[in-house]
């Protein structure tokens, strides 16, 4: 976006400057209503509320993650259709990775939760509220370790990290 000054004048002309945002705004929308037609055609009779968006982080290693959230079908994937992905967040310490995801709606004894040692797997098959969602984890865990608990709505999961390998590893002669 290119902000503009009236010619010969030190002064900044605001009409300048909102018809860029009208144009921005103008092109924004286009995007979206091209993206919502896409999905439209790809998901036939499917009914919403629908959800779609990114979260960013900025992982351990300083770089920032950006993953895609929501219920929106990947195009030609439909294998999960009529499945809400719940809103999920990812932190870690020294020992620790903890999974929090909201999944409202829904009991306890309705969570099927599968741990292995790189994701989470959460999903429900209640009729009225479906959730499924891999989440993938920031760092190798002992799956053995998983504590969970879900008090109104929220599930918390606990995993022990796996503690990364000696490195050195063992000498060997050469003849």
């Amino acid at each position: 976006m290119v902000f503009k000054k009236k010619r010969d004048e030190d002064e900044f002309n605001f009409d300048f400057f909102f018809d860029d945002f009208e144009e921005e705004f103008r092109r924004m929308n286009e995007r979206i209503s091209r993206i919502f037609n896409e999905i439209s055609r790809h998901m036939g009779d499917v009914q919403g509320p629908f959800v779609y968006g990114f979260t960013m982080k900025i992982g351990p290693d300083g770089k920032p993650r950006i993953e895609e959230f929501g219920n929106v079908p990947k195009m030609g994937f439909s294998e999960l259709e009529g499945y809400r992905e719940p809103l999920v967040d990812v932190s870690d310490d020294e020992k620790n990775v903890y999974v929090t995801a909201e999944l409202p709606g829904v009991e306890k004894d309705q969570i099927n939760l599968q741990v292995d040692e790189t994701t989470v797997t959460i999903r429900t098959d209640v009729p009225e509220r479906r959730y499924y969602k891999v989440i993938e984890l920031p760092e190798r865990v002992k799956p053995e370790t998983a504590k969970a608990s879900y008090h109104n709505g929220i599930l918390d999961v606990t995993l022990e990290k796996e503690q990364p390998k000696k490195k050195g590893g063992t000498r060997v002669k050469i003849d």
